[in-house]
């Protein structure tokens, strides 16, 4: 299977015959992905790392539609394979989108992450009954995040504050300028989505990764907690690799353990990044019979 640059050069090369060259090229590698597997394959790509600045690359609402188009006509009981590369995004649409899919290939999903799924990305993965990961992917913390603010964040900076005052009342003209920028009810709405996430990720670990498990509970138990633990990953973009993924408990493929998906599922990826940096693209969502749903970043009048 073809390299980065052998993939610039194939669509280089598909450019004197077709229009759309790297839709070809991408979709020709999905096909064959599919192929190899044979079963069904999704990808969902995210160009944020090529488009930091745009808006709506998390995961949304929206997304529902375009997992829909996806699924229709797909033979469901070959189960699927979902390439996922995402920064995150809404726990509501998450756990809809999760549960839709479970629904249409009865829990029988794998999840492939070439290179990142972070926050609700991570929370996708644990939703599958196994994740596939290579050397260079990264999974990371469910931390939720409230306006941009990390839940855990809040909830630690209230108890610090809280600590720091009745230990000396002083410290109540140093906490008031910080504590006044949060609205009310904001500490109960970061516990509570901090509750969601944890239940939400646990269930799906006992329910499915670990199904015929009979230390489920406790497999779960101890994921969640690592994957929620601030204090151990320091920031909501903490990568977490493949071998910490494995230590923690997630049932993980290594992608080097087969050479062949390995190939294919990179060139892939490769197809994929070279879209959406060189493309006003930046979501696509897209299945291996060549039907996709594309997210295009308007010009500025």
């Amino acid at each position: 299977m073809p390299n980065w640059s052998e993939v610039l050069a194939e669509i280089q090369q598909e450019s004197s015959r077709a229009h759309a060259a790297a839709d070809v090229v991408r979709r020709k590698y999905l096909k064959a992905l599919h192929v190899l597997t044979g079963r069904n394959v999704i990808a969902y790509y995210s160009g944020f790392l090529s488009k930091p600045s745009l808006q709506l690359q998390d995961i949304n609402d929206e997304d529902m539609n375009a997992f829909m188009m996806a699924v229709h006509q797909l033979d469901r009981g070959k189960g699927l394979d979902l390439i996922l590369h995402t920064p995150g995004g809404s726990i509501a649409s998450t756990e809809s989108i999760v549960n839709y899919l479970q629904k249409m290939f009865s829990n029988d999903i794998r999840v492939i992450v070439p290179q990142i799924a972070m926050s609700a990305g991570t929370m996708i993965a644990c939703s599958a009954r196994e994740v596939v990961l290579g050397k260079q992917s990264s999974l990371g913390p469910i931390d939720p995040q409230l306006r941009g603010i990390p839940a855990q964040g809040v909830i630690s900076e209230f108890k610090k504050a809280l600590q720091d005052i009745k230990a000396d009342p002083f410290y109540v003209h140093v906490w008031q300028p910080i504590l006044q920028q949060y609205r009310p009810t904001f500490l109960g709405q970061c516990q509570q989505a901090i509750d969601w996430t944890k239940k939400f990720v646990s269930n799906q670990l006992k329910t499915v990764m670990f199904s015929a498990d009979p230390e489920a509970e406790q497999k779960a138990a101890r994921i969640v907690e690592f994957l929620s633990d601030d204090d151990i990953h320091k920031a909501h973009e903490r990568h977490i690799p493949m071998d910490q993924c494995i230590a923690i408990g997630l049932k993980i493929k290594p992608l080097e353990s087969d050479p062949a998906l390995q190939d294919t599922v990179l060139t892939v990826h490769h197809c994929y990044m070279w879209a959406l940096m060189n493309s006003t693209a930046f979501k696509i969502v897209e299945n291996h019979a060549g039907q996709a749903f594309v997210k295009l970043q308007l010009s500025k009048p």
